[in-house]
């Protein structure tokens, strides 16, 4: 477990995490990004742009 960094809330993550994996608070629903796995370390899950077909 670790905690929300939108709200501080414990998020519950599965043994097999792999950085870049996105995960969903389920207190708040913010979309974080793991960026390290020992120790995890979250961080806001960054915001798909649209690309309009290009």
């Amino acid at each position: 477990m670790t905690e929300c960094i939108e709200c501080g809330a414990e998020v519950t993550l599965h043994d097999d995490l792999e950085v870049g994996e996105i995960v969903d608070c389920s207190t708040c629903g913010a979309e974080l990004e793991a960026v390290d796995t020992d120790p995890v370390e979250l961080d806001s899950a960054p915001e798909l742009e649209e690309d309009w077909g290009e």
